[in-house]
C-alpha cells in the first residue's frame, strides 16, 4: 500500500485545485519560507481527522479556508483528498484503491468520505488503525514534532509507542468496555431502587392477598348456606304456587282450549295467506330461474367459439416453433464448421509465434552480454573516479594542513610578542587588579542578596501550591460524593415517578381504568391523588383508608357508571368509585366528645389537605374516624364509648365498632399516600444536588485559575532565580579569574621564560611538517595523472561497445515488433473463436426457449380442450334444470287455488270463537294474579342469588346439600360468617391477582438484576484480559524498539548508545518513557543537555527504528532534518533509501535530501497569497541523460 495523490482545493494558500502525484520511492517537496510547503503536511494531517486547531497551525477551523488575497476573494470552503493503493488490501475494505476526502464549509459544515460514500470522523479513524497512519500515528512528523519528542514528558510519549507497538485497538476496546461497565453500573443501580420498590410492595400486598383468600373463604361458605336457605324457601313458594296453579289451570285450560281453537282459526288464516305470499315469490323465482339458465346456456356457447378460435391460434404458434427450431439446428451446425476452421488457422499463428520467441530470446542473450560488458567497463570508471576524488580529498587535506601550519606559525609569532609585551605590564597592572577584584566581590554579594529573595518567595508560593492542592482534593472528594448522591436520588426519583405513572400497587382494574385517565376526562384519579397530609400522619391516614385509597374519584356517576361497563367489557375485575356529584353532605361524626380526650390528635378528615371540591370524599371515608397517638390511649377511649368509635394509632393500629384491634408490624410497607410527597422531597433534594455540583464546579474551576496564575509566578520566578543564578555564577568566576590573573602576574617572569623556550621547540617543529606536506603534494598528482589516463582508454573501450549494443538492441526490437505482429493475429483469431463461441451459446439458448415456448404451448392445448369439455357438460345439466323448473312452477300455480278457495270458509268460525273466549278471560285473571305473587316472590328470591353470587336456579341446585334442613342453625351460621367479613374490614379482592402480577414482575426484575451482575463481572474478565494482552504485546513491542533504536542510533551517530526506559513505580500500561542518549565520546547526558541537532538525529534514529519494525505505508516529514549538519544531512537521507517499505514525502529545503530524492515537487508562490505547483522527476532525468 502507498499514497498515490494528494488533491487539494481551497486549503490555506492553496487557492487553485493542485493534484500531488506520487510514486513508491522518495518524494521531496522544496520551496522558499512561505511558499506553503508545510501547508501540505497540514491538509494531510487535516484529512485524517485532526481537530486540533494548534496542531495546524491556526486560531480556529475557518482559518483552514482560503481567506483570499488583495486580487482573490475568499473561498466558501476547503477541500482534501488523499488517494492510496490498496491492492495488497492492507486496509479493511473491499477495493483497490482508497480515497478518503473531507470538506468544511466556511458555515461550520463538515463532511467526510470514504470512496465517494459519506461517513463518520470514526469510520475513518478505524480505518487506519494499527497502520501508523492517522493525526495520532507517526506516519506525519511536522516542525517542532522532533522537538517535542524529546523534550515532552516522558507520559506525554505514550501515544507514539502506543501506535508502534500496535495496541492502539485494544486501548479503544478497553475505553468502550469500561464505557459499558459504568452504563451496567447505572442501569444495576435503577434495577436495585426499583427492587427496592417492589420489595416495599410485596409485605403488604401479600398481606391483603391472604386477608382476600380468607375473604373469600368465609364468602364461600355464606354462599353454600344462603344457596341452601334459598332452595329450602324455594320450595315452600314452589309448594303454595303449585297449588294455585292447579285452579288456574282448570279456568285456564277452557279459555286457552278456545283461544287455541281461535288462535288456530286465526293462525290457519295467517298461514294459508303466508304460505300464498310464498307461493307468489316461489313463482316468481321459477319464472327467472328459467330466463337466467336460457341466458347462461347462450354466454357458455359463446365461450366454447372463443376457445375453439385460441386452440386453432395456439396449433398455428406450434408449427411456428417447429420451423423456427429447424431453423435455428441449422445456425448452430454452421457456427460449428466455422469455428473448427478458426482452430485450425490459430494453431499455424501459435507455432510461427513460438518460433519467433526463441529467436527472440536468443537475441536478448547477446544483447545482455554486451551491457554486462559496458557495466564491467562503467565499473572501472568509477572506481579510478573515486580514486581521483580521493586523492584530491587526500590533496586537499594535505593543503588544509599546510594552511593550518602556516596559521600556527603566525599565531605563535604573535604569541611570542605578547610575552614580551606582558613582562612590562606586570607591574602596572597590579594596582588596577586589587581594585578590581574588591568591585567584583561587591557584585557578587548583592546578587546573592538577591537570589535569597527570591528563594524567599519560590518557598511561600510552593507552600501556596501545595495548600492548594489540598483543598483541591477535598472539593473534587465533595463533588464526587454530590455526584453520587444525585444520581442515587435521581434514580429513586426515576424510578419512583416510574411506579406512580404505572399505578404500582394498586389493583388491575384500578390500573385499567387510570390507564383511560386522558381519553375519559371525568376520571380525577385515586384517593391517594387528591390527599396529602404529614408524613407523621401518613401511617394513619392510609390505614384509615384501607381499601379505600383505591377508590377512583370521577366528576359525576355517568363516568362511574361508563368505566363500570368498560370494566365488565374487558373482563378487567371489579372497582370503587365516587362520583363527587353524589357524595355530598357527609354524616357528621356523632360523638364530637371524644376529641377532648387524652392522646386524640383529631379527626382523620381534618389531618389532610385536599382541594376544596375534593372536601366531601375526604369526609366522607375519614370524617368519622378519630386519630390517637398511641394505642393504649385508644383502647382506654374506646372502653369508655363501649366500643362504639372507629380509631386509628400513628403507627397503624386500627381499632374498629365492636372491639376489634388491627396491628402489628408491616415491613416494606407500599406506602400509596407518601408517593407523591417522597417524589417532591427528591425533587427538591436532586435540584439542590446540582446546586451544590454547580457551586463546586465552580470553586474548583476558581481556584484551579489561582493555581495557575500562581504557577505562572512560580515558573516567572523560577526563570528569574535561574537567571540570578548565572550572574551569580558570573560574578564567581569573574572574582576567580582576576584573583588568578593576580597570581599570574606575580610568578610571570619564570613562566613566561618557559614558555618562550617551548614556543621556540614548536616552530621547528612545525617546519619539519611543512616539508612532509609538500613531498605528500607530489605524490598526490603524479596518482590523479595516472588515473586520469586510466579512464581515457576505458573511456574509449566504452564508446565501441555502446555501438555493439545499439546494433543488439536494433536486432531484439525488430523481434519484438514480428512477435508482436504475430501476437496481434493470434488475439485476433482467439477474438474470433470467442466470438463463435457465444454466438453458438446464444442460439442455443434460442433453441432452449423455442422448446420451452413448445411444451408451454402444448399444455396449454389440453387445458383449452378439457375446458370446452366441461363447458358442454354443464350446458346439458341446464337443459334438464329448465325442464325441471317449468314442471315445478305448473305445480306451485296449482296449489295457489287451491289455498285461495279455503281461505274464505274461515272467517264465520272466526266470530263464534271470539265470544266463549271473552267471557273465561275474567277468570283466568283473577286467577292469574295470585299465581303472579307467588312467582314475584320466587323471582325475587332468583334475582337475589344473581345479584349476591351470580348463579341460577339450576346452579343453586347444583349446590344443595341434603344434610341442611335445620333452618334456624343455618340462619345462626349465615349471622356468625356476615360477622367475620365485616371485621376483615376493607378487602381488596383484586390484591390476590396483584401479588401474583407483581410477584411476577419482581421474579422478572430480579432476573435482569442478575444478568446485570453477571454481565458487569464479564465485562469485568474483558478489562483484564485486554490489560493482559496489551502489556504482554507492549512489553514486547518495546523491548524491540528499544533493541532497533541503539542500532539505528549507532549507525546515525557512527557510535554511542541510545536506549529506552520505562519510568518505574508506574503501571507499563500508563508508565512514562525516558529516551537516553550518548552520543560516541561523550558521557551518558540528560536530553536537555544535548545539542539542537543531536537532539533531532536522536529523535529521527527512533522514528526510524518504528519505521524497521513496524512501517507505515508513506510518511510524510516536514523539514524534521532543519536542525542537521551537512554529513547527517547525508547520513539521514542515505538511511531514507533503506527503508524499502516505506514510501516518503520529505518537506525539505535541505540539499543533501533533495539530491537523494527520487522526485522534486517545488513550491513557489508567484502570485502573493496563493501557492502554485511545480515538479521534477529526477528518475527519468537520469535515463535521459
Amino acid at each position: 500500500m502507498y499514497l498515490k495523490s494528494i488533491e487539494i482545493h481551497g486549503f490555506k494558500s492553496f487557492a487553485n485545485r493542485i493534484k500531488f502525484d506520487f510514486h513508491n520511492g522518495i518524494t521531496a517537496i522544496v520551496g522558499p519560507n512561505g511558499s506553503g510547503k508545510s501547508n501540505v503536511a497540514d491538509a494531510v494531517r487535516w484529512v485524517l481527522g485532526e481537530q486540533r486547531i494548534k496542531q495546524l497551525r491556526g486560531a480556529s477551523m475557518q482559518d483552514v479556508i482560503f481567506s483570499g488575497t488583495e486580487l482573490r476573494k475568499p473561498l466558501g470552503y476547503a477541500y482534501v483528498a488523499i488517494t492510496l493503493d490498496n491492492s495488497d488490501h492492507s486496509l479493511a475494505i473491499d477495493y483497490d484503491e482508497v480515497t478518503v476526502s473531507r470538506r468544511l464549509y466556511r458555515s461550520g459544515e463538515s463532511e467526510y468520505m470514504i470512496n465517494g460514500n459519506a461517513c463518520r470522523l470514526k469510520d475513518v479513524n478505524e480505518l487506519f488503525y494499527d497502520t501508523g497512519i492517522g493525526k495520532e500515528g507517526y506516519s506525519i512528523i511536522g516542525q517542532g514534532q522532533i522537538d517535542q519528542i524529546l523534550s515532552s514528558k516522558p507520559e506525554d510519549r505514550r501515544n507514539l509507542f502506543d501506535e508502534a507497538a500496535g495496541i492502539v485497538k485494544f486501548k479503544l476496546r478497553k475505553e468502550a468496555a469500561v464505557k459499558k461497565l459504568e452504563d451496567e453500573k447505572v442501569n444495576l443501580t435503577r434495577l436495585n431502587d426499583i427492587l427496592s420498590e417492589l420489595e416495599k410492595q410485596i409485605k403488604p400486598l401479600e398481606k391483603q392477598s391472604d386477608v382476600a383468600k380468607e375473604y373469600l373463604k368465609d364468602r364461600e361458605q355464606l354462599k353454600t348456606l344462603d344457596v341452601n336457605m334459598f332452595l329450602l324457601d324455594n320450595e315452600k313458594l314452589k309448594s303454595q304456587l303449585e297449588d294455585t296453579e292447579k285452579k288456574y289451570k282448570i279456568a285456564n285450560d277452557d279459555l286457552t282450549e278456545t283461544s287455541a281453537k281461535y288462535d288456530q282459526a286465526k293462525e290457519e288464516y295467517d298461514r294459508v295467506a303466508l304460505v300464498l305470499e310464498d307461493l307468489d315469490k316461489e313463482i316468481e323465482e321459477a319464472r327467472t330461474r328459467m330466463t337466467d339458465t336460457s341466458v347462461m346456456k347462450e354466454k357458455l356457447e359463446g365461450q366454447i367459439g372463443i376457445l375453439n378460435e385460441q386452440i386453432k391460434a395456439a396449433s398455428g404458434s406450434d408449427q411456428h416453433f417447429q420451423t423456427r427450431k429447424e431453423a435455428i439446428s441449422a445456425e448452430i451446425a454452421e457456427k460449428n464448421r466455422e469455428k473448427d476452421k478458426v482452430l485450425e488457422e490459430k494453431k499455424k499463428i501459435d507455432e510461427e509465434l513460438a518460433g519467433l520467441l526463441k529467436n527472440r530470446e536468443a537475441v536478448s542473450i547477446k544483447l545482455n552480454e554486451v551491457m554486462q560488458t559496458i557495466h564491467s567497463v562503467n565499473d572501472s570508471i568509477e572506481e579510478y573516479k573515486s580514486s581521483i576524488i580521493e586523492t584530491l580529498n587526500a590533496r586537499a587535506t594535505i593543503k588544509s594542513r599546510q594552511s593550518s601550519l602556516k596559521t600556527m606559525k603566525e599565531q605563535i609569532n604573535i604569541r611570542k610578542a605578547e610575552l614580551t609585551s606582558r613582562l612590562v605590564r606586570a607591574q602596572s597592572d597590579e594596582t588596577k587588579q586589587e581594585e578590581t577584584i574588591r568591585q567584583l566581590r561587591e557584585q557578587f554579594e548583592k546578587v546573592n542578596e538577591v537570589i535569597r529573595e527570591l528563594n524567599g518567595r519560590q518557598t511561600e508560593i510552593e507552600t501556596q501550591l501545595t495548600d492548594i492542592k489540598t483543598v483541591l482534593t477535598e472539593k473534587d472528594n465533595d463533588l464526587r460524593n454530590t455526584q453520587n448522591l444525585f444520581h442515587q436520588e435521581k434514580s429513586r426519583l426515576e424510578a419512583l415517578a416510574n411506579l406512580t405513572e404505572r399505578y404500582e400497587g394498586y389493583g388491575g382494574s384500578v390500573k385499567k381504568v387510570m390507564e383511560r385517565k386522558d381519553e375519559e376526562k371525568g376520571i380525577i384519579g385515586v384517593v391517594a391523588d387528591i390527599v396529602k397530609t404529614q408524613a407523621k400522619y401518613e401511617t394513619a391516614i392510609e390505614i384509615a383508608l384501607g381499601g379505600n385509597i383505591q377508590n377512583i374519584v370521577t366528576d359525576d356517576e355517568e363516568t362511574a357508571k361508563k368505566m363500570i361497563g368498560y370494566l365488565k367489557s374487558t373482563k378487567a375485575g371489579r372497582a370503587t368509585f365516587l362520583p363527587l356529584t353524589s357524595i355530598r353532605d357527609p354524616q357528621e361524626f356523632k360523638t364530637p366528645e371524644v376529641l377532648k380526650e387524652k392522646g386524640v390528635i383529631g379527626m382523620a378528615d381534618e389531618l389532610v389537605d385536599t382541594d376544596p371540591k375534593y372536601r366531601d370524599v375526604a369526609k366522607a371515608m375519614l370524617g368519622r374516624i378519630v386519630v390517637v397517638d398511641q394505642v393504649d390511649n385508644a383502647v382506654k377511649i374506646a372502653r369508655k364509648f363501649h366500643y362504639g368509635i372507629r380509631m386509628v394509632t400513628l403507627e397503624g393500629e386500627l381499632l374498629v365498632p365492636g372491639g376489634a384491634i388491627s396491628g402489628g408490624a408491616f415491613k416494606n410497607n407500599s406506602n400509596l399516600l407518601g408517593r407523591r410527597r417522597e417524589m417532591a422531597e427528591l425533587e427538591a433534594h436532586v435540584k439542590q444536588y446540582e446546586k451544590d455540583i454547580a457551586q463546586f464546579q465552580k470553586e474548583i474551576e476558581e481556584t484551579k485559575t489561582h493555581r495557575n496564575e500562581l504557577r505562572v509566578t512560580l515558573e516567572s520566578t523560577k526563570t528569574e532565580l535561574q537567571n540570578r543564578f548565572i550572574e551569580q555564577n558570573t560574578a564567581r568566576l569573574n572574582v576567580v579569574k582576576e584573583e588568578e590573573r593576580k597570581k599570574e602576574a606575580e610568578g610571570n617572569f619564570t613562566d613566561l621564560k618557559t614558555e618562550n623556550d617551548e614556543i621556540e621547540n614548536k616552530i621547528r617543529e612545525i617546519a619539519t611538517q611543512e616539508q612532509e606536506a609538500e613531498e605528500s603534494l607530489t605524490g598526490s598528482i603524479r596518482t590523479e595523472q595516472t588515473c586520469t589516463e586510466k579512464i581515457a582508454e576505458l573511456q574509449e573501450q566504452l564508446t565501441g561497445l555502446q555501438e555493439k549494443e545499439q546494433e543488439e538492441s536494433a536486432k531484439v526490437s525488430e523481434a519484438e515488433l514480428s512477435g508482436s505482429r504475430i501476437q496481434q493475429k493470434q488475439e485476433f483469431e482467439q477474438q474470433n473463436l470467442d466470438r463463435i463461441d457465444a454466438e453458438i451459446a446464444s442460439r442455443q439458448a434460442d433453441l432452449d426457449e423455442v422448446l420451452s415456448s413448445m411444451k408451454t404451448n402444448a399444455d396449454e392445448l389440453a387445458r383449452k380442450q378439457k375446458d370446452i369439455e366441461s363447458i358442454r357438460q354443464t350446458i346439458d345439466s341446464s337443459v334438464n334444470v329448465q325442464s325441471d323448473t317449468k314442471k315445478a312452477l305448473e305445480d306451485k300455480l296449482k296449489q295457489k287455488e287451491e289455498l285461495s278457495a279455503k281461505q274464505k270458509a274461515f272467517f264465520t268460525d272466526r266470530e263464534e270463537l271470539s265470544e266463549r273466549k271473552s267471557a273465561l278471560d275474567k277468570d283466568v285473571t283473577r286467577l292469574g294474579a295470585q299465581k303472579e305473587k307467588f312467582e314475584g316472590l320466587i323471582e325475587g328470591q332468583i334475582n337475589y342469588m344473581w345479584d349476591e353470587y351470580e348463579i341460577t336456579l339450576s346452579d343453586a341446585a347444583a349446590l344443595k346439600d341434603p344434610e341442611m334442613t335445620n333452618v334456624s342453625a343455618m340462619k345462626h351460621q349465615i349471622s356468625v360468617l356476615k360477622d367475620a367479613i365485616r371485621k376483615l374490614g376493607d378487602v381488596n379482592v383484586n390484591a390476590i391477582e396483584d401479588y401474583k402480577n407483581l410477584m411476577e414482575r419482581y421474579t422478572f426484575m430480579k432476573t435482569q438484576h442478575d444478568d446485570l451482575v453477571t454481565a458487569e463481572k464479564q465485562l469485568h474478565e474483558i478489562i483484564a484480559e485486554l490489560d493482559t494482552s496489551m502489556r504482554n504485546q507492549f512489553t514486547e513491542q518495546f523491548d524491540r524498539i528499544n533493541t532497533e533504536f541503539d542500532k539505528v542510533f549507532k549507525e546515525m551517530f557512527g557510535g554511542g548508545k541510545g536506549s529506552l526506559e520505562l519510568v518505574e513505580d508506574e503501571d507499563v500500561l500508563e508508565a512514562g518513557i525516558r529516551i537516553i542518549a550518548q552520543p560516541p565520546g561523550k558521557k551518558l547526558q540528560n536530553m536537555m543537555q544535548l545539542s539542537g541537532g543531536e537532539k533531532a538525529l536522536t529523535a529521527i534514529a527512533l522514528l526510524f527504528a518504528i519505521q524497521n519494525l513496524k512501517p507505515s505505508p508513506f510518511c510524510l516529514l516536514d523539514e524534521i532534518e532543519a536542525a542537521l549538519d551537512e554529513n547527517n544531512v547525508v547520513r539521514f537521507a542515505k538511511y531514507l533509501h533503506k527503508l524499502k517499505y516505506t514510501q516518503f514525502i520529505v518537506i525539505t529545503h535541505r540539499r543533501g535530501t533533495m539530491d537523494s530524492a527520487d522526485r522534486l515537487y517545488g513550491i513557489t508562490m508567484q502570485e502573493k497569497g496563493v501557492s502554485a505547483l511545480v515538479s521534477v522527476n529526477l528518475i527519468d532525468k537520469e535515463l535521459t541523460n
